[in-house]
Protein backbone atom coordinates (compact mmCIF):
# COMPACT_ATOMS: atom_id res chain seq x y z
CA UNK A 1 0.00 0.00 0.00
CA UNK A 2 1.58 3.26 -1.08
CA UNK A 3 2.10 5.89 1.90
CA UNK A 4 2.32 9.59 1.74
CA UNK A 5 5.15 11.48 2.94
CA UNK A 6 4.10 14.53 4.77
CA UNK A 7 5.27 17.78 5.42
CA UNK A 8 6.62 17.32 9.10
CA UNK A 9 6.58 20.40 11.30
CA UNK A 10 10.01 22.14 13.22
CA UNK A 11 7.74 22.96 16.66
CA UNK A 12 4.25 22.76 17.62
CA UNK A 13 4.37 26.53 16.55
CA UNK A 14 5.13 25.81 12.66
CA UNK A 15 2.84 26.30 10.23
CA UNK A 16 4.52 26.23 6.68
CA UNK A 17 8.14 25.66 5.42
CA UNK A 18 10.41 25.56 2.50
CA UNK A 19 11.16 22.30 0.84
CA UNK A 20 14.33 23.07 0.02
CA UNK A 21 16.09 19.92 -1.91
CA UNK A 22 15.17 16.85 -2.73
CA UNK A 23 17.71 13.77 -1.93
CA UNK A 24 16.15 11.44 -3.94
CA UNK A 25 14.16 11.09 -7.42
CA UNK A 26 10.97 9.62 -8.28
CA UNK A 27 11.64 5.89 -8.83
CA UNK A 28 14.31 5.69 -6.52
CA UNK A 29 14.27 2.62 -3.77
CA UNK A 30 14.04 4.08 -0.37
CA UNK A 31 14.30 2.56 2.61
CA UNK A 32 13.49 3.53 6.44
CA UNK A 33 15.42 6.03 7.65
CA UNK A 34 16.90 7.52 4.37
CA UNK A 35 16.87 11.35 4.04
CA UNK A 36 14.51 12.40 1.45
CA UNK A 37 14.60 16.08 1.53
CA UNK A 38 15.52 19.12 3.10
CA UNK A 39 12.89 21.89 4.64
CA UNK A 40 13.45 24.94 6.28
CA UNK A 41 12.05 28.09 8.05
CA UNK A 42 13.30 31.09 8.94
CA UNK A 43 14.78 29.29 12.32
CA UNK A 44 16.22 25.86 11.47
CA UNK A 45 17.00 23.42 8.81
CA UNK A 46 15.37 19.93 9.44
CA UNK A 47 16.04 16.34 7.19
CA UNK A 48 13.01 14.68 5.65
CA UNK A 49 13.84 10.78 6.42
CA UNK A 50 12.08 7.96 4.91
CA UNK A 51 9.17 6.52 7.20
CA UNK A 52 9.10 3.03 5.03
CA UNK A 53 10.95 0.84 2.48
CA UNK A 54 9.70 0.86 -1.24
CA UNK A 55 10.38 3.15 -4.11
CA UNK A 56 9.75 6.96 -4.11
CA UNK A 57 6.45 6.50 -6.56
CA UNK A 58 5.89 10.50 -7.05
CA UNK A 59 7.39 13.60 -5.60
CA UNK A 60 4.21 16.01 -4.88
CA UNK A 61 6.10 19.19 -4.21
CA UNK A 62 8.80 20.60 -5.93
CA UNK A 63 12.28 21.63 -4.77
CA UNK A 64 11.96 25.10 -4.06
CA UNK A 65 8.70 25.96 -3.05
CA UNK A 66 7.66 27.73 -0.31
CA UNK A 67 4.29 28.19 1.85
CA UNK A 68 4.14 24.33 2.28
CA UNK A 69 1.67 23.78 5.07
CA UNK A 70 2.43 21.42 7.35
CA UNK A 71 0.50 17.80 6.97
CA UNK A 72 0.72 18.36 3.45
CA UNK A 73 1.81 15.30 1.71
CA UNK A 74 4.84 16.07 -0.07
CA UNK A 75 5.87 12.84 -1.71
CA UNK A 76 4.43 9.12 -2.35
CA UNK A 77 6.35 6.04 -1.86
CA UNK A 78 5.47 2.79 -2.85
CA UNK A 79 5.45 -0.83 -1.12
CA UNK A 80 7.85 -3.11 -2.27
CA UNK A 81 6.54 -4.99 -5.32
CA UNK A 82 3.58 -2.60 -5.95
CA UNK A 83 3.29 -0.77 -9.27
CA UNK A 84 4.47 2.12 -8.67
CA UNK A 85 2.64 4.06 -12.16
CA UNK A 86 -0.32 2.79 -10.15
CA UNK A 87 0.74 4.22 -6.69
CA UNK A 88 1.15 7.43 -8.33
CA UNK A 89 -1.61 8.37 -10.18
CA UNK A 90 -3.85 6.74 -7.01
CA UNK A 91 -3.16 9.71 -4.85
CA UNK A 92 -0.92 12.73 -3.01
CA UNK A 93 -2.87 15.53 -4.08
CA UNK A 94 -1.97 17.90 -1.45
CA UNK A 95 -4.56 18.08 1.56
CA UNK A 96 -6.30 21.44 2.34
CA UNK A 97 -4.75 23.43 4.91
CA UNK A 98 -7.23 22.62 7.49
CA UNK A 99 -5.07 19.04 7.65
CA UNK A 100 -2.68 20.62 10.20
CA UNK A 101 -4.26 19.41 13.80
CA UNK A 102 -4.78 22.36 15.88
CA UNK A 103 -4.92 21.94 20.00
CA UNK A 104 -7.49 19.51 21.19
CA UNK A 105 -10.57 22.12 22.57
CA UNK A 106 -11.76 19.66 25.42
CA UNK A 107 -14.57 20.67 27.48
CA UNK A 108 -14.33 21.67 31.25
CA UNK A 109 -14.41 18.29 32.55
CA UNK A 110 -12.63 15.96 29.67
CA UNK A 111 -9.49 17.82 28.57
CA UNK A 112 -7.23 16.49 26.10
CA UNK A 113 -10.03 13.98 25.05
CA UNK A 114 -10.05 15.67 21.20
CA UNK A 115 -9.59 13.00 18.71
CA UNK A 116 -6.98 12.73 16.89
CA UNK A 117 -6.81 12.13 13.16
CA UNK A 118 -5.11 8.31 12.70
CA UNK A 119 -1.33 8.74 12.18
CA UNK A 120 -0.17 8.59 8.01
CA UNK A 121 3.11 6.68 9.20
CA UNK A 122 2.79 3.29 9.87
CA UNK A 123 1.69 2.35 13.70
CA UNK A 124 3.20 -0.03 16.36
CA UNK A 125 6.73 0.38 17.77
CA UNK A 126 8.10 1.90 14.32
CA UNK A 127 5.86 4.94 14.76
CA UNK A 128 7.61 8.12 15.47
CA UNK A 129 6.56 9.97 18.26
CA UNK A 130 3.43 11.68 18.79
CA UNK A 131 3.00 13.89 22.22
CA UNK A 132 0.89 12.45 24.81
CA UNK A 133 -2.28 14.22 24.71
CA UNK A 134 -3.36 15.14 28.91
CA UNK A 135 -5.73 12.64 30.13
CA UNK A 136 -8.77 13.12 32.02
CA UNK A 137 -8.32 15.38 34.88
CA UNK A 138 -11.11 17.07 37.18
CA UNK A 139 -11.08 20.98 38.17
CA UNK A 140 -11.22 20.09 41.81
CA UNK A 141 -9.27 18.02 43.96
CA UNK A 142 -11.00 16.14 46.90
CA UNK A 143 -9.08 17.33 49.59
CA UNK A 144 -10.46 20.75 51.29
CA UNK A 145 -6.74 22.26 51.15
CA UNK A 146 -6.59 21.47 47.69
CA UNK A 147 -9.94 24.19 46.45
CA UNK A 148 -7.80 26.77 44.84
CA UNK A 149 -11.20 28.91 43.31
CA UNK A 150 -14.20 28.88 44.40
CA UNK A 151 -17.09 26.52 43.37
CA UNK A 152 -19.05 27.34 40.42
CA UNK A 153 -16.42 29.75 39.15
CA UNK A 154 -16.51 30.13 35.23
CA UNK A 155 -14.23 28.18 33.70
CA UNK A 156 -12.73 28.65 30.01
CA UNK A 157 -10.66 26.57 27.80
CA UNK A 158 -7.36 28.17 27.50
CA UNK A 159 -4.37 26.76 25.69
CA UNK A 160 -1.02 26.73 27.87
CA UNK A 161 0.27 29.12 25.54
CA UNK A 162 -2.05 31.69 26.13
CA UNK A 163 -1.92 30.66 29.63
CA UNK A 164 1.78 32.15 30.02
CA UNK A 165 1.42 34.98 27.39
CA UNK A 166 -2.12 36.21 29.95
CA UNK A 167 -0.17 35.87 33.08
CA UNK A 168 2.18 37.89 31.62
CA UNK A 169 0.34 40.55 30.60
CA UNK A 170 -1.66 41.03 33.71
CA UNK A 171 1.43 41.17 35.80
CA UNK A 172 2.78 43.96 33.59
CA UNK A 173 -0.36 45.74 33.87
CA UNK A 174 -0.51 45.74 37.69
CA UNK A 175 3.70 46.45 38.10
CA UNK A 176 5.39 48.70 36.07
CA UNK A 177 8.74 46.60 37.34
CA UNK A 178 7.94 43.80 34.84
CA UNK A 179 9.47 43.79 32.29
CA UNK A 180 10.20 40.53 29.52
CA UNK A 181 13.73 40.02 27.70
CA UNK A 182 14.86 37.44 26.17
CA UNK A 183 15.68 36.02 22.04
CA UNK A 184 13.10 37.25 19.72
CA UNK A 185 10.52 37.71 22.14
CA UNK A 186 9.12 41.40 20.83
CA UNK A 187 9.15 41.84 17.05
CA UNK A 188 9.14 38.00 16.49
CA UNK A 189 6.28 37.81 19.23
CA UNK A 190 8.32 34.45 20.74
CA UNK A 191 10.03 31.64 19.07
CA UNK A 192 6.74 29.93 20.90
CA UNK A 193 4.56 32.78 20.38
CA UNK A 194 4.24 33.00 24.53
CA UNK A 195 4.88 36.77 24.14
CA UNK A 196 2.84 37.38 21.46
CA UNK A 197 0.74 40.82 21.83
CA UNK A 198 3.31 42.06 24.44
CA UNK A 199 5.12 44.45 22.74
CA UNK A 200 2.26 46.21 20.89
CA UNK A 201 0.69 46.44 24.47
CA UNK A 202 3.80 47.65 26.21
CA UNK A 203 6.22 48.77 24.26
CA UNK A 204 9.98 47.82 23.73
CA UNK A 205 11.19 49.57 26.58
CA UNK A 206 9.23 46.13 28.51
CA UNK A 207 9.48 43.99 25.95
CA UNK A 208 12.96 43.93 24.59
CA UNK A 209 14.58 41.38 22.20
CA UNK A 210 18.36 40.36 22.98
CA UNK A 211 20.94 39.24 20.91
CA UNK A 212 21.99 35.58 21.07
CA UNK A 213 23.70 35.45 24.24
CA UNK A 214 22.23 33.88 27.19
CA UNK A 215 25.16 34.80 29.18
CA UNK A 216 25.11 38.40 28.16
CA UNK A 217 21.19 38.74 28.76
CA UNK A 218 20.83 36.61 31.79
CA UNK A 219 23.37 38.49 33.49
CA UNK A 220 21.67 42.12 32.61
CA UNK A 221 18.59 40.73 33.79
CA UNK A 222 19.74 39.69 37.49
CA UNK A 223 21.91 43.17 37.55
CA UNK A 224 18.22 44.95 36.96
CA UNK A 225 16.69 42.32 39.86
CA UNK A 226 19.77 43.51 42.17
CA UNK A 227 18.35 46.94 41.23
CA UNK A 228 14.61 46.78 42.00
CA UNK A 229 13.04 45.16 38.93
CA UNK A 230 11.67 42.33 38.44
CA UNK A 231 12.39 40.38 35.09
CA UNK A 232 11.24 37.99 32.90
CA UNK A 233 14.10 36.26 31.47
CA UNK A 234 12.91 33.81 28.40
CA UNK A 235 15.41 30.77 27.10
CA UNK A 236 14.70 29.68 24.15
CA UNK A 237 15.28 26.50 25.79
CA UNK A 238 16.65 25.53 29.11
CA UNK A 239 19.68 23.81 27.55
CA UNK A 240 21.20 27.69 26.12
CA UNK A 241 20.69 28.27 29.93
CA UNK A 242 24.07 26.31 30.47
CA UNK A 243 25.69 29.50 29.04
CA UNK A 244 23.91 31.76 31.42
CA UNK A 245 24.56 29.30 34.11
CA UNK A 246 26.58 31.23 36.33
CA UNK A 247 24.51 34.14 36.46
CA UNK A 248 21.93 31.85 37.67
CA UNK A 249 23.34 29.97 40.07
CA UNK A 250 26.18 32.29 41.69
CA UNK A 251 24.56 35.50 41.15
CA UNK A 252 20.74 35.24 41.31
CA UNK A 253 20.81 32.07 43.67
CA UNK A 254 22.95 32.86 46.32
CA UNK A 255 23.25 36.61 46.84
CA UNK A 256 20.38 37.37 49.24
CA UNK A 257 22.76 34.82 51.33
CA UNK A 258 25.94 36.00 51.26
CA UNK A 259 24.56 39.48 51.29
CA UNK A 260 23.23 38.81 54.95
CA UNK A 261 19.63 39.38 53.48
CA UNK A 262 20.47 42.77 52.10
CA UNK A 263 20.19 42.19 48.57
CA UNK A 264 17.11 39.83 46.89
CA UNK A 265 16.80 38.84 43.06
CA UNK A 266 13.24 39.15 42.31
CA UNK A 267 13.60 36.98 38.65
CA UNK A 268 12.05 34.65 36.81
CA UNK A 269 13.92 32.69 34.02
CA UNK A 270 11.29 30.38 32.24
CA UNK A 271 10.95 28.49 29.15
CA UNK A 272 10.97 25.17 27.54
CA UNK A 273 12.65 22.16 29.08
CA UNK A 274 13.08 18.59 28.42
CA UNK A 275 12.29 16.61 25.20
CA UNK A 276 10.17 17.94 22.16
CA UNK A 277 10.22 15.94 18.91
CA UNK A 278 13.31 15.13 17.18
CA UNK A 279 15.42 17.80 18.42
CA UNK A 280 18.77 16.24 19.46
CA UNK A 281 20.47 15.71 22.61
CA UNK A 282 21.56 19.61 22.71
CA UNK A 283 18.14 20.68 22.70
CA UNK A 284 16.13 18.10 24.67
CA UNK A 285 18.23 18.11 28.64
CA UNK A 286 15.36 17.94 31.00
CA UNK A 287 17.11 19.99 33.84
CA UNK A 288 14.69 19.45 36.55
CA UNK A 289 17.00 17.99 38.79
CA UNK A 290 19.38 20.37 37.97
CA UNK A 291 18.51 23.40 39.66
CA UNK A 292 16.15 21.89 41.82
CA UNK A 293 19.53 20.84 43.80
CA UNK A 294 19.88 24.25 44.56
CA UNK A 295 19.52 26.68 47.42
CA UNK A 296 18.90 29.50 46.77
CA UNK A 297 16.14 28.76 43.79
CA UNK A 298 11.97 28.05 43.55
CA UNK A 299 11.63 25.47 40.76
CA UNK A 300 8.43 25.15 39.03
CA UNK A 301 7.21 22.60 36.43
CA UNK A 302 3.37 22.79 35.72
CA UNK A 303 1.51 20.55 33.52
CA UNK A 304 -2.57 22.53 33.30
CA UNK A 305 -2.99 25.83 31.84
CA UNK A 306 -4.41 27.31 34.97
CA UNK A 307 -1.01 25.52 37.28
CA UNK A 308 0.92 27.76 34.21
CA UNK A 309 -0.76 30.70 34.68
CA UNK A 310 -1.42 30.80 38.53
CA UNK A 311 1.94 29.99 39.16
CA UNK A 312 3.41 32.10 36.79
CA UNK A 313 2.25 34.72 38.22
CA UNK A 314 2.93 33.81 41.88
CA UNK A 315 6.66 33.34 40.57
CA UNK A 316 6.58 37.14 39.29
CA UNK A 317 5.27 38.54 42.54
CA UNK A 318 8.10 36.06 44.55
CA UNK A 319 11.17 38.03 45.74
CA UNK A 320 13.53 35.13 45.14
CA UNK A 321 14.77 34.03 41.56
CA UNK A 322 12.55 31.42 39.66
CA UNK A 323 13.05 28.64 37.43
CA UNK A 324 10.16 27.87 35.45
CA UNK A 325 9.82 25.01 33.76
CA UNK A 326 7.85 24.63 30.82
CA UNK A 327 7.62 22.10 27.62
CA UNK A 328 7.41 22.70 24.62
CA UNK A 329 4.88 19.83 23.38
CA UNK A 330 2.33 21.14 26.27
CA UNK A 331 2.46 24.77 24.93
CA UNK A 332 -0.65 23.61 22.32
CA UNK A 333 -2.88 21.86 24.75
CA UNK A 334 -6.01 23.23 26.06
CA UNK A 335 -7.13 22.87 29.94
CA UNK A 336 -9.75 24.78 31.38
CA UNK A 337 -9.17 28.03 33.37
CA UNK A 338 -10.59 29.99 36.02
CA UNK A 339 -12.20 33.22 35.30
CA UNK A 340 -11.17 35.60 37.57
CA UNK A 341 -9.58 38.95 37.83
CA UNK A 342 -6.21 37.66 39.90
CA UNK A 343 -5.81 34.11 39.71
CA UNK A 344 -3.00 33.22 41.74
CA UNK A 345 -1.66 29.70 43.20
CA UNK A 346 0.30 28.80 46.09
CA UNK A 347 4.44 28.04 45.24
CA UNK A 348 5.12 24.57 47.08
CA UNK A 349 1.86 22.82 46.91
CA UNK A 350 1.50 20.20 44.94
CA UNK A 351 -2.15 18.70 43.56
CA UNK A 352 -3.82 15.65 43.50
CA UNK A 353 -5.13 15.45 40.37
CA UNK A 354 -7.42 11.64 41.01
CA UNK A 355 -7.91 10.11 44.15
CA UNK A 356 -6.94 6.43 44.78
CA UNK A 357 -6.22 3.79 47.26
CA UNK A 358 -3.74 1.43 45.89
CA UNK A 359 -0.69 3.07 44.35
CA UNK A 360 0.70 6.62 44.51
CA UNK A 361 1.69 7.99 41.20
CA UNK A 362 3.78 11.16 41.33
CA UNK A 363 4.85 13.29 38.93
CA UNK A 364 4.79 16.70 37.05
CA UNK A 365 4.88 19.03 34.12
CA UNK A 366 4.78 16.15 30.96
CA UNK A 367 5.01 13.38 33.17
CA UNK A 368 1.61 13.89 34.36
CA UNK A 369 0.28 12.75 30.71
CA UNK A 370 1.86 9.28 30.96
CA UNK A 371 0.60 8.82 35.02
CA UNK A 372 -2.85 10.07 34.56
CA UNK A 373 -3.33 7.47 31.20
CA UNK A 374 -1.60 4.57 33.29
CA UNK A 375 -3.99 5.69 35.68
CA UNK A 376 -6.67 5.09 34.16
CA UNK A 377 -5.68 2.23 32.49
CA UNK A 378 -5.21 0.96 35.67
CA UNK A 379 -8.30 1.47 37.34
CA UNK A 380 -10.29 -0.56 34.06
CA UNK A 381 -8.31 -3.24 35.78
CA UNK A 382 -9.26 -2.76 39.55
CA UNK A 383 -6.57 -1.07 40.97
CA UNK A 384 -7.16 2.50 41.60
CA UNK A 385 -4.27 5.14 41.68
CA UNK A 386 -4.18 8.31 43.19
CA UNK A 387 -2.12 10.70 40.77
CA UNK A 388 -0.42 13.90 42.54
CA UNK A 389 1.21 16.50 40.45
CA UNK A 390 4.18 18.10 42.22
CA UNK A 391 3.91 21.15 39.95
CA UNK A 392 6.79 22.99 42.35
CA UNK A 393 10.10 20.91 42.46
CA UNK A 394 11.86 23.43 45.18
CA UNK A 395 10.28 23.72 47.88
CA UNK A 396 8.57 20.28 47.38
CA UNK A 397 5.68 19.32 49.01
CA UNK A 398 6.66 16.10 50.47
CA UNK A 399 3.39 16.41 53.23
CA UNK A 400 0.91 16.08 50.26
CA UNK A 401 3.18 12.54 48.69
CA UNK A 402 3.57 11.35 52.06
CA UNK A 403 0.16 11.39 53.24
CA UNK A 404 -0.65 10.14 49.72
CA UNK A 405 1.65 6.56 50.70
CA UNK A 406 0.34 6.08 54.08
CA UNK A 407 -2.74 5.72 52.63
CA UNK A 408 -1.87 3.52 49.58
CA UNK A 409 1.40 2.06 50.97
CA UNK A 410 2.71 1.83 47.68
CA UNK A 411 4.66 4.55 45.51
CA UNK A 412 5.77 4.93 41.83
CA UNK A 413 7.00 8.47 40.58
CA UNK A 414 7.49 9.28 36.23
CA UNK A 415 9.41 11.94 34.97
CA UNK A 416 10.97 12.58 31.84
CA UNK A 417 14.69 12.90 32.93
CA UNK A 418 17.56 10.63 33.77
CA UNK A 419 17.07 8.35 36.67
CA UNK A 420 20.22 8.94 38.47
CA UNK A 421 20.14 11.35 40.73
CA UNK A 422 16.74 12.70 39.39
CA UNK A 423 13.62 13.85 41.46
CA UNK A 424 12.18 10.51 41.32
CA UNK A 425 15.43 9.40 43.23
CA UNK A 426 14.58 12.63 46.08
CA UNK A 427 10.80 11.68 46.37
CA UNK A 428 12.15 7.94 47.08
CA UNK A 429 14.44 8.83 49.72
CA UNK A 430 12.00 10.91 51.77
CA UNK A 431 9.58 8.19 51.92
CA UNK A 432 12.47 5.88 52.87
CA UNK A 433 12.87 8.72 55.84
CA UNK A 434 8.95 9.78 56.60
CA UNK A 435 6.80 6.66 55.36
CA UNK A 436 9.09 3.87 55.52
CA UNK A 437 7.10 1.90 57.97
CA UNK A 438 4.01 2.39 55.75
CA UNK A 439 5.35 1.33 52.28
CA UNK A 440 4.46 -2.21 51.23
CA UNK A 441 6.49 -2.37 48.50
CA UNK A 442 9.88 -0.44 47.01
CA UNK A 443 9.35 2.69 45.72
CA UNK A 444 9.38 2.74 41.75
CA UNK A 445 10.73 4.99 39.06
CA UNK A 446 10.01 5.20 35.74
CA UNK A 447 11.97 7.64 33.95
CA UNK A 448 14.08 8.50 30.47
CA UNK A 449 16.80 6.21 29.69
CA UNK A 450 20.27 7.17 30.60
CA UNK A 451 21.53 8.19 27.33
CA UNK A 452 21.68 11.40 25.73
CA UNK A 453 18.55 11.63 23.75
CA UNK A 454 18.54 10.53 19.96
CA UNK A 455 17.80 12.34 16.93
CA UNK A 456 16.13 9.58 15.46
CA UNK A 457 12.54 9.67 15.59
CA UNK A 458 11.98 5.47 16.63
CA UNK A 459 15.48 5.79 18.53
CA UNK A 460 13.65 8.82 20.66
CA UNK A 461 10.60 7.27 21.51
CA UNK A 462 12.72 3.89 23.22
CA UNK A 463 14.82 6.77 25.10
CA UNK A 464 11.24 8.40 26.66
CA UNK A 465 9.20 6.83 29.51
CA UNK A 466 5.98 5.65 28.45
CA UNK A 467 1.89 4.97 29.55
CA UNK A 468 2.89 0.83 29.13
CA UNK A 469 5.99 1.61 31.73
CA UNK A 470 3.82 3.31 34.04
CA UNK A 471 1.47 0.36 34.65
CA UNK A 472 4.43 -2.35 34.45
CA UNK A 473 5.95 -0.32 37.49
CA UNK A 474 2.10 0.43 39.45
CA UNK A 475 1.52 -3.51 38.74
CA UNK A 476 4.76 -4.75 39.94
CA UNK A 477 4.53 -2.53 43.44
CA UNK A 478 0.81 -4.05 43.59
CA UNK A 479 1.98 -7.16 43.41
CA UNK A 480 -0.16 -8.02 40.19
Amino acid sequence: MATDILMPALSPTMEEGKLSKWLKKAGDPVKSGDVLAEIETDKATMEVEAIDEGVLARILVEEGTEGVKVNTPIAIIAAEGEDVSAASAGGGVPKPETSAQPAPAPDMQAEGQAEKPAPSAKTGDDAPRAPAAPATITNKAPAPVMEEFPEGTEMVSTTVREALRDAMAEEMRKDDAVFVMGEEVAEYQGAYKITQGLLQEFGARRVVDTPITEHGFAGIGVGAAFTGLRPIVEFMTFNFAMQAIDHIINSAAKTLYMSGGQLGCPIVFRGPNGAAARVGAQHSHDYSAWYSNVPGLKVIAPYTASDAKGLLKAAIRDPNPIIFLENEILYGQSFPVPKLDDFVLPIGKARIHRPGTDVTIVSFSIGMTYALKAAQALAEEGIEAEVIDLRTLRPMDTETVVESVKKTGRCVTVEEGFPQSGIGAEISARLMVDAFDYLDAPVLRVTGKDVPMPYAANLEKLALPNVAEVIEAAKAVCYR
